[in-house]
């Protein structure tokens, strides 16, 4: 069975495309296979365009790939995913609105900081610099083995 996995943040722009092409690595180190990872944001500001220049050059130098363009959620986002993962507070109430609007919803919405006892979220590091981006680099390291660690156990 594929787990199916849609990161989620403002603009799809940081923060998300980062998490998704981070956690789809972090599972490949592991031997998982059968995961499909995607990202999307809650406004629509950004659609059709490449993640933020910071976010490309932090994980170019990490040797993670990354490819996406920039797409807003969609309703039909609920029924295909099994996992939709807010980078913050603020989209996951936007997530939860559109989720409570969705009859057959299956997917589990949740902070994806939930998964560490800390239970932060991913700051949006878009007006800041360079390092911002690296904090939310090694934060979707660890926020991606965490969440692997509790749902790879469930699904194999």
């Amino acid at each position: 069975m594929t787990i199916s996995v849609l990161v989620v943040c403002l603009g799809n722009i940081c923060r998300s495309p980062m998490g998704e092409a981070v956690l789809r690595n972090e599972a490949l180190k592991r031997g998982i296979t059968n995961i499909h990872v995607d990202s999307a944001g809650t406004a629509a500001a950004h659609i059709g365009e490449d993640p933020d220049e910071r976010s490309t050059i932090v994980i170019v130098q990490k040797n993670v790939p990354i490819s996406h363009s920039a797409r807003q959620v969609r309703a039909s986002d609920f029924m295909s995913f099994d996992y939709i993962l807010a980078a913050d507070g603020s989209n996951l109430r936007a997530l939860e609105r559109h989720a409570g609007r969705r009859e057959g919803s299956k997917a589990v919405v949740r902070l994806w900081g939930s998964y560490l006892p800390d239970n932060k979220p991913i700051q949006d590091p878009y007006y800041g610099g360079l390092d911002g981006f690296k904090e939310v680099y090694e934060q979707c390291v660890k926020l991606s083995n965490a969440f692997l660690d509790e749902v790879a156990g469930k699904n194999s």
